[in-house]
């Protein structure tokens, strides 16, 4: 069956005017998909050269398509189709509405075809913000894996333990450890961690073991000064209450890797996290105390702006994350 496209000069303004264009602004969801299987309906037929065969592609009978186009058609309050049995004849402006539903039609699949691609490929810039010592030590490693599965993704990291902005500064994503999370974010936890007040045994050998949270007082406490902005202060949990104790040390900086590794000379106590002494508490080179009194508060979590499709890139490299972090040993044998 021949389908006659006319002439279109002049319809296109025609059109214009009376907004006869595919949108969907101000309706329904059932609306919607209402006129998507109409237009989709109308370029079938053109395309297809006839109702018969439109309706095969489309697993309908012929008469749904054209109850679809009858429909269409009253709508727009315009004639787009001449029918008989012999042949299919667009009206101008059929013609000049056709365009714009192909158009439209085209842009709908190529992105149905992006998004099925993005839930098998990441490609792109991936831009991650995570804290310095746990970054250098648990994220960054892993990204040669991760672009080894998917070798069309670039990876750069900002290691600081300033909480950064990522919308302002343009990061995809960030790995957090405990801290309140802004809601226009989403968090999601990839593992688990605590905050624990610890030693080694010889320290706890020569000075004593603290029961309560007051006794820290008479204890050499290795803590964040100032410019690493803890202020002296660590946080417990006591009668279901979070609490605030002023340590005090004759050490103290803003490097925590470098209050860590006083920690482990035993030259006080430090207060860290088990990501990072799990292999030593395992080993028995260090031990924590006043563990009824820590909070529960301080997972792993990796955030993104929200957003109604997560990037691909974003959403393979926290599942890759997942993944390593899962592995039973993983914690012991990389601390």
């Amino acid at each position: 069956m021949k389908v006659v496209i006319p002439a279109k000069a002049g319809i296109q303004r025609r059109l214009a005017e009376r907004h006869w264009v595919p949108a969907f602004a101000g309706t329904t969801r059932a609306n919607r998909m209402d006129k998507l299987t109409q237009i989709e309906a109308f370029v079938a037929a053109v395309e297809h050269g006839s109702l018969a065969r439109a309706a095969l592609a489309a697993h309908v009978t012929p008469v749904m398509i054209g109850r679809r186009i009858d429909a269409l058609e009253r709508r727009l309050g315009v004639k787009l189709l001449h029918r008989s049995t012999r042949r299919l004849a667009l009206t101008e402006e059929g013609a000049a509405y056709l365009d714009d539903c192909r158009r439209f039609v085209g842009d709908l699949d190529r992105a149905e075809s992006l998004l099925a691609e993005g839930r098998h490929k990441a490609s792109g810039h991936l831009v991650v913000a995570a804290p310095a010592a746990f970054g250098r030590k648990h994220v960054a490693p892993h990204a040669p894996a991760f672009i080894a599965r998917h070798p069309e993704v670039r990876v750069s990291f900002n290691l600081t333990d300033q909480v950064v902005d990522l919308v302002q500064l343009g990061f995809d994503m960030g790995i957090r450890i405990g801290g309140a999370i802004d809601p226009n974010f989403v968090a999601v936890k990839l593992a688990s961690n605590r905050r624990v007040v610890c030693g080694t045994p010889g320290y706890f050998a020569r000075h004593g073991i603290p029961r309560k949270l007051d006794e820290l007082k008479h204890h050499n406490c290795l803590a964040f000064n100032l410019q690493g902005g803890q202020q002296r202060g660590w946080y417990f949990k006591r009668s279901d209450k979070e609490v605030t104790v002023r340590v005090q040390g004759n050490l103290d900086c803003n490097d925590g890797e470098l209050l860590h590794r006083w920690t482990s000379e035993g030259l006080g106590l430090g207060w860290r996290s088990t990501w990072e002494i799990q292999g030593q508490l395992a080993r028995g080179e260090l031990v924590t105390v006043l563990d009824e009194y820590a909070l529960p508060a301080y997972d792993i979590l990796a955030v993104w702006p929200q957003q109604r499709h997560v990037p691909a890139k974003v959403r393979f490299f926290v599942e890759h994350l997942r993944r390593v972090w899962s592995a039973p040993d993983y914690w012991t044998r990389a601390s």
